[in-house]
């Protein structure tokens, strides 16, 4: 499968099990991404994503969006977007 930056995480809810995550790529609703720093790593389908506490279907280069996420992350993780 390939797999293209799509953006890094600058912060994370520990309570809320959510990342913010800066875009350099595009991100939809629905997509699967992967989170990925040095032997650490896990993937995620977006499930719910918001921009200013708003529910948003997609996200762009240079938007901040909170991803809701099952598994702990840290900032700096490397974001990925995961192809067929």
């Amino acid at each position: 499968m390939e797999e293209k930056e799509i953006g890094k995480v600058i912060h994370y809810f520990d309570k809320a099990g959510v990342a913010v995550v800066r875009l350099s790529g595009a991100v939809t609703t629905g997509d699967t991404i992967k989170f990925k720093r040095a032997d650490d790593e896990f993937t995620e389908t977006v499930s719910s994503m918001q921009v200013d506490h708003a529910q948003v279907a997609s996200g762009k280069s240079g938007d901040e969006v909170a991803i809701k996420i099952s598994q702990k992350t840290k900032e700096g993780v490397h974001v990925y977007k995961v192809g067929e």
